[in-house]
Parts: C-alpha cells; structure tokens; sequence
C-alpha cells in the first residue's frame, strides 16, 4: 500500500505584512556615556541615529500578537485560516514551549500548527522559506511568520562593541497560495566555523551558579563579522538572484538584515546594485533587531513609497552561527 502524498499549491507568496515598533526612542546621546563614546562616532561606525526598546509591557508575544493582526487584515486572512505560526526569535526566555504556541492561541488561529525556530538575525528568512514549502507542500493553506526580538535585555550597556547596536521590535508576514511565483527558492546556510563571532557571553548554566547573576548578554567580534558579511553575503544575494531566475536589471528593491549601514552599502557595492535600486536603511531609526529587521525594514520601505506592490525584493540575512539565507519575493 502506497502513503498518499500531501499537495498544495504550485506557487507561494507574500499577503501581508505587518510591524510593531517599541514606543521607546532611545538616541544614541542616552547610550553613549557608558561606553565612552559620542553621537558622531556611532553613525560613523554603524549607521545608528537611534534605536527602539521595548517597554515591560512590550513582550515578545505583545510585539507579535501586534504584528501579526497588521498583517492578517492586511491580507484580508481571518486568523482561523492560519495553519502553522513559524516565530523567528532569540529573545523567547522560556526554553520551552515555545512562544508561537501562545501567539496562535491569542490570536485565535483554532489550534495551528506553532513552533519557533532559532537562526538569529537569519531567522526570518529561514521561517519564509520554510512557510512556502509548507504551503506548496499543501501541510498548511495559510502560514504565519513572524520575526521578533527584545535584544534590549541581552544588551550590555557598558559593552563599547554592541551597547549601540541591538533593538527591539516584531515583523509578520502572512505567506498563502499565489498563481504567480511570490517567493523564490532560498539560499541557505552556515559558516559554523565562526561559531564564536557572534554568541552569548555565557550559558545559562554558568549564570545559575555565579554569586553575581547577570543576564548572559550578547557579544560580538564585530570586524570580522564585517568583513565575513560584506562579501560572503553579495555571493549568496547573486546566487538568490540566479535561483530565482532574477537579473539585477529586474530587481527594484534590496532588503538586507539590518546589521550595520557600512555592511549594507559594502554588499551593494560588492553586487553592483543599479543606483536605481531602492535600499532599506531602517537600521538608522531603529537600530539592529535581529530577526524582525527584515520584515521591519520592508514595511518601513512601503509606507514611504520606496517599494511598491508587485515589485521585486531581494531579501538577504545573516547572523549568529554564522547562519545565512536569502531568496527573492514579490512585495505584498
């Protein structure tokens, strides 16, 4: 006796998309005292006017709930159409269960499939590409993404290499069937060699056992991520591009995770990006949040008119491990 195979739609795509910025601006004048630094030296290096931090009341699943309401209406999708919710995070402080259980309980989606994945500021990536095989797949008519992070609490303040850097904020985009091709095939992996670029300062393990407790706050060796990303990253973005059948003349806009603007326009550069080409720079106003950059970034482009519906996205993320993903998509 033959198992019957599950089937689904030929082609996947993008619906709606919906963000939730903190309500907490913090410029870099309120961060620079504590490293010994100064306004002009953090933009120089990163990029960053300021970043949002959450509020207590802002968690992660309040971030995502938010989000993920934005993004249902938008698509004109009830929420007891969503059968899987995929959630993106670092900064769930439960090992288990996962978040995702609770964010598809709150918004009412009847008992969908949920869980969270792990890739760090390529996270997002990872869940699109895993939600429109799903769809294609036919295990799911509707999937729910969401990238989301509170990385104020793995925030070091007094930490020169990354008190600038890291944000809070949540993305969603809900992902369904589509008679024309809406996301392309990803491009995918990890440099596991440079485990240690990018990690928490300790385990958990280490923090129960100290007789001074802190948070394991994150670090980084930020030039050789720099170095690692600029180039390493134009490669995958070209080979997204080609799986997708995509030539650079028919790209209209570039989302990369929104690490460091001099990482950003490193890329650009690296790929020769027409200057016509719109580039999310979201990172300036909103600082480094990890897996929801992507999704932040592109709605920010939306509202201002710098991406347009229909046009065509390259996505591009990396981040700790170092994990890394890229594909191509129509913007909703």
């Amino acid at each position: 006796m033959a198992i019957a195979a599950s089937t689904g739609p030929q082609h996947a795509a993008i619906l709606g998309i919906g963000t939730y910025r903190p309500s907490r601006v913090i410029p870099n004048a309120d961060v620079v005292d504590a490293i010994d630094s100064s306004d002009e030296w953090i933009q120089q290096r990163s990029g960053i006017r300021q970043r949002r931090w959450a509020t207590p009341e802002e968690t992660v699943q309040m971030m995502s709930v938010a989000a993920a309401r934005t993004a249902l209406e938008r698509a004109g999708i009830d929420a007891r159409q969503i059968d899987c919710v995929i959630v993106a995070t670092v900064t769930h402080m439960l090992q288990t269960p996962a978040i995702a259980t609770a964010i598809a309980h709150e918004l009412g989606t009847d008992q969908a499939a949920a869980f969270d994945i792990s890739a760090a500021c390529a996270g997002f990536c990872h869940g699109l590409a895993l939600a429109s095989d799903i769809v294609r797949g036919g295990s799911a008519g509707y999937a729910l993404v969401i990238g989301v992070e509170r990385l104020s609490e793995l925030t070091d303040i007094g930490d020169r290499g990354t008190a600038f850097i890291f944000a809070d904020g949540a993305g969603a985009v809900v992902v369904g069937p589509s008679d024309e091709p809406g996301i392309g095939p990803v491009v995918w992996g990890s440099d596991g060699e440079q485990f240690d670029l990018i990690r928490q300062r300790e385990d958990w393990r280490d923090v129960v056992v100290s007789e001074k407790p802190e948070m394991p706050h994150l670090i980084m060796q930020g030039n050789a991520v720099f170095r690692w990303a600029s180039f390493a990253m134009a490669k995958t973005g070209q080979q997204a591009l080609d799986r997708a059948g995509v030539s650079l003349d028919e790209l209209d806009v570039f989302v990369p995770h929104q690490a460091n603007m001099r990482i950003t326009d490193a890329m650009a550069r690296a790929m020769k990006l027409p200057e016509r080409v719109k580039i999310a720079r979201d990172i300036a106003d909103q600082g480094n949040t990890s897996a929801a950059s992507i999704p932040l970034a592109l709605d920010r482009m939306i509202e201002e008119g710098d991406a347009r519906s229909g046009d065509t996205a390259l996505l591009i993320a990396f981040g700790a491990g170092l994990a890394y993903a890229a594909q191509v998509v129509t913007v909703p």
